[in-house]
């Protein structure tokens, strides 16, 4: 009997991705939070997810889900709109950045911990435990 890791682990590794690189575009965001005309991004992440995850739950293999859509959607990131507009037409704000920065940090921490979770239960049940 074969074991499919693909369906045993889930949306999971794929969560971890998305966050990997929204966190990578938050913190470009935040260093450029002082520079004249920066237009501040992110990724939306719910519909990513919810893409792959209809990707996963459809049996499309590991491979064709991280070169489909979820590939494209992180290579263009959408452009916020600032709560307040800024006289240099910067539109990243440094409380906005890092609020989405510290919640971005707590759910990739939650996908790993879920992942672990996923891993640990699969080793048990090779172990027979």
């Amino acid at each position: 009997m074969s074991i499919s890791f693909d369906s045993a682990l889930g949306v999971h590794p794929y969560a971890l991705d998305v966050r990997a690189e929204r966190a990578r575009i938050l913190a470009g965001n935040l260093a450029n939070v002082d520079t004249p005309g920066y237009l501040a991004r992110d990724v939306d992440y719910k519909t990513i997810l919810g893409r792959v995850a209809q990707q996963v739950a459809a049996g499309e293999e590991s491979q064709a889900i991280g070169q489909g859509a979820m590939r494209d959607d992180m290579r263009h990131p959408l452009y916020r709109i600032p709560y307040q507009v800024s006289m240099d037409g910067n539109t990243a704000e440094l409380g906005v950045e890092q609020g989405k920065f510290a919640n971005n940090a707590t759910d990739f921490q939650t996908s790993l911990t879920f992942l672990n979770m996923k891993i640990t239960g699969i080793a048990k049940a090779i172990e027979g435990r």
